[in-house]
């Protein structure tokens, strides 16, 4: 089998719109035919699509680095999303700071108030029987749980912050650009504001008073954690749940499947995210001489791997294109690997959880309404529908 190959003659670009419409047929293509793979697009890089090679790289930072020259097309970010464009050591303190707030223990004790939270936005469009899906609940609800619960942050401002944080998610874009300009600037003045405010005990608060190498917290640093914090909290969780009911519209006996046994919808957000992770591609850079599947890789060259290729691989999941219960293992790495795998899994899988659950139990014969394009997908680095226009019927709520 060819696993190294340059694809510079089939323009092999992972931000053009014709590969967000056929991601999945095109990354299959990829790991049957060059699983190891260079493009001239967006200054070179090499693209690596079969589970074993991406958690490879994804293990590897010393190999491959998250802070040397991981920028998107367009130039470098202004402020570095941390801990993510960091390596350990330095990255380790930042993690733990943030970890401590996002364990399995700290989200469940928000489980109660989001439930409502969910209720409520249900509430909103289930007796009209039809709805704006991704702009009625699918963004505003992670975005109010991080809002409300976590960064203690105005509630009047989170329609604004949604808004960019969509916009920024595609990287080679004037609007995005200047969208994530504006969040900075947002992030820097709500940053300043809490500094003033009586303590709360948050995230906020922990990022704020950090020391980091003996040393207090640089402002540009406070920014960039927090930028990351919202990032990785609101596009990326949205997208996930705008996938999971375009799934259910074109599988409904999933749907009833997990109506009628709800017991079962932990382990079918697991493999939902396997087969429709919000997260695609990420880069690393190469710090020195390596090879992967036998191509040689220098030092200074770009490498995009593919969580959403990786999920898929044959080699690793059974029938990788359905969705199966009964996997004896789920590896999935929708939420990344190694060491900069998210902190914000077990909050999105908490919001994705209850979500779906609820979802299901208060909206029957859930379909895309007519004339809706079930497929528009924006290019960028996460994966989200720009809408998901629903019909449905309404059911009786239950205690």
């Amino acid at each position: 089998m060819l696993r190294c190959r340059a694809v510079s003659a089939v323009d092999f670009d992972h931000l053009s719109p014709e590969v967000a419409l056929d991601l999945h047929p095109t990354l299959a293509r990829m790991r049957a035919e060059c699983p190891v793979a260079h493009s001239e697009r967006h200054g070179g890089f090499w693209f690596v699509s079969r589970y074993d090679d991406v958690l490879r790289v994804a293990q590897d930072w010393e190999t491959f680095s998250s802070e040397h020259g991981i920028t998107v097309p367009g130039g470098p970010t202004p402020v570095p999303a941390i801990p993510e464009q960091l390596d350990p050591p330095l990255h380790r303190e930042f993690k733990r700071l943030i970890n401590a707030h996002f364990t399995p223990a700290k989200v469940l004790e928000h489980e109660d108030e989001t439930r409502v939270l969910v209720n409520h936005l249900i509430d909103g469009f289930a007796e009209r029987g039809s709805c704006d899906f991704m702009g009625e609940f699918a963004q505003p609800l992670p975005g109010r749980v991080f809002f409300e619960m976590f960064l203690h942050a105005p509630s009047d401002e989170l329609a604004e912050i949604n808004r960019l944080a969509t916009l920024a998610s595609t990287p080679t874009t004037k609007e995005a650009r200047e969208a994530r300009g504006q969040m900075l600037r947002w992030i820097g003045e709500f940053a300043e504001r809490r500094r003033h405010e009586p303590p709360r005990g948050d995230v906020v608060d922990a990022v704020l008073a950090a020391e980091i190498e003996g040393r207090p917290i640089t402002d540009v640093e406070v920014v960039g954690v927090l930028q990351l914090l919202l990032f990785g909290g609101l596009d990326t969780t949205a997208g996930a749940l705008g996938m999971m009911l375009l799934r259910f519209c074109r599988e409904p006996e999933l749907a009833e499947l997990l109506r009628s046994r709800p017991e079962l919808v932990p382990a079918a957000v697991e493999e939902l995210l396997r087969l429709d992770g919000p997260f695609t591609f990420i880069r690393r850079t190469a710090m020195r001489d390596t090879e992967i599947g036998g191509c040689p890789i220098r030092a200074g060259d770009a490498v995009l791997i593919s969580w959403a290729s990786a999920n898929r691989d044959e080699d690793e999941f059974d029938h990788p294109d359905r969705f199966d219960l009964d996997r004896p293992s789920n590896r999935h790495i929708a939420f990344g690997a190694g060491p900069h795998r998210c902190a914000g899994s077990n909050l999105a899988r908490m919001n994705l959880r209850i979500s779906v659950h609820e979802l299901l139990q208060r909206l029957d014969d859930i379909r895309l309404a007519d004339g809706a394009d079930p497929e528009p997908f924006h290019p960028g680095y996460s994966r989200a529908p720009t809408e998901v226009p629903l019909v449905f019927t309404p059911r009786a709520r239950t205690a």
